[in-house]
């Protein structure tokens, strides 16, 4: 045989070339990797907790993927996942600030300027004016809230009041010529 033939395989060789060994993933790969295919009927068995490995994870730590990098390069960095912070536990209350209370005489301001305008005229009208100035006086110096109703009260108070006496002056005037026609009229029959 010549240097130039090639080389006849012998007895337990092959006439291929013997295939490249197979590459071994790297041992954090295996959880990316698909295990054996599953019947659809069947339904995936769950993992069994190891020594390494808790069974849930632990309070206040993210579970973190294994890196999906290269072997050799430096894994990427990524910020780390801020939480937001847990909310009260079962039967706590969260704190609010608590709503100053109303003035008192500045509901009554407001009640009776309605009153004054609708049912009882004239003195319902007196006491809102009355009530609602003593309640602004107060609401400079304590720190009560009404300021809006005693306002109110007291604008409507004194509506009422300048309605009463539109109609006191109306009914005098109503009444004094009222009284004067029939004064100057002659019932002298002749």
């Amino acid at each position: 045989m010549s240097d130039n033939d090639p080389k006849q395989p012998g007895a337990g060789e092959s006439a291929y070339p013997p295939p490249p060994p197979a590459p071994t993933p790297p041992p954090y790969a295996a959880a990316d990797q698909p295990g054996p295919p599953q019947p659809p009927y069947a339904a995936p068995e769950p993992a069994a907790p190891t020594a390494a490995q808790p069974p849930y994870p632990a309070a206040g730590y993210p579970q973190q993927a294994p890196p999906s990098h290269a072997p050799g390069y430096p894994a990427p960095a990524y910020p780390q996942q801020q939480y937001p912070a847990a909310p009260p536990a079962y039967g706590q209350q969260y704190a609010y600030a608590a709503a100053p209370k109303n003035n008192a005489l500045a509901i009554v301001s407001l009640v009776s300027g309605i009153a004054g305008l609708t049912i009882l005229f004239g003195v319902a009208s007196i006491v809102a004016v009355i009530t609602g100035h003593i309640s602004l006086k107060q609401l400079k110096t304590n720190g009560e809230a009404g300021r809006g109703m005693a306002l109110t009260g007291t604008i409507l108070g004194w509506v009422g009041v300048g309605l009463g006496v539109l109609f006191l002056v109306l009914g005098f005037i109503w009444f004094a010529v009222l009284f004067g026609t029939l004064a100057s009229t002659d019932y002298s029959y002749s």
